[in-house]
């Protein structure tokens, strides 16, 4: 998969003020400091798109970029210098819980987890809480580059020993670099499969029948339907 245009659409401070569901989206979120707004820019092959800040918490709104005019990418705060919202021991902004749980056209979750680092809990917290609330995620853990092989599979394996018991089939584990591009291919390819099986499901769908009558006799135009919200992939398996 090949990405030929990013722009930003817009920030959005809260739920209700993001755009219309139409577009698929996937979304980027971790911990302050994880190296997000790095990876977007790596994603993107566009130095810049995101705001690489050496403040931890820098982005605060929800920050939308429209991808080849088909599908949207998700900047999400970070949840550890973000605004705390302690209900059922989750530590991230409302906005965001609100986000994750309601947007219909959320397709993915990338989870982002510093791979240099031993289990954090609040990194625990949050991924509880998406599996209690049955989001569909991947893991993906960053600056690979920063630690060496051993200490980054050892990091992985005690991470995943930790969180093997919230889950009947433990979510897909990719790693990456910002800084050597490692793992692009594979987590654009996540997406461009996401893609390819919401196209399929569409085109199999059969034609809704609440669709207005034919033309008039006098010519006039048929009257288009109003699609249905999409509904979200099985959150075991995402594409």
């Amino acid at each position: 998969m090949n990405i030929s245009s990013a722009i930003f659409e817009c920030s959005a401070p809260d739920l209700d003020s993001c755009p219309d569901e139409s577009l698929p989206e996937f979304a980027f979120i971790g911990r302050s400091n994880v190296g997000k707004s790095s990876l977007l820019n790596m994603l993107a092959g566009k130095e810049g798109l995101a705001r690489v800040s050496p403040t931890p918490g820098f982005t605060k709104l929800i920050n939308m970029f429209i991808v080849d005019k088909i599908w949207r990418l998700v900047d999400l705060p970070g949840y550890g210098f973000a605004q705390v919202a302690r209900e059922h021991s989750a530590r991230f902004n409302k906005s965001v819980s609100n986000y994750l749980r309601d947007r219909k056209n959320l397709t993915c979750v990338f989870t982002l987890i510093d791979s240099g680092l031993t289990p954090q809990k609040i990194d625990l917290e949050f991924v509880e809480w998406l599996a209690r609330h049955s989001i569909p995620f991947v893991f993906v853990f960053t600056k690979i580059d920063k630690a060496s092989p051993a200490e980054v599979q050892a990091n992985i394996a005690a991470f995943t020993a930790c969180i093997a018991p919230w889950f009947e089939t433990l979510p897909p584990v990719f790693t990456c670099s910002s800084n050597t591009r490692e793992g692009r291919t594979e987590l654009l390819g996540i997406i461009g499969e996401c893609l390819a099986a919401i196209k399929e499901k569409a085109a199999q769908e059969p034609p809704d029948e609440t669709t207005a009558p034919e033309e008039t006799a006098a010519g006039g135009p048929k009257t288009k339907a109003k699609e249905a919200r999409p509904k979200r992939p099985n959150p075991a398996r995402p594409w």
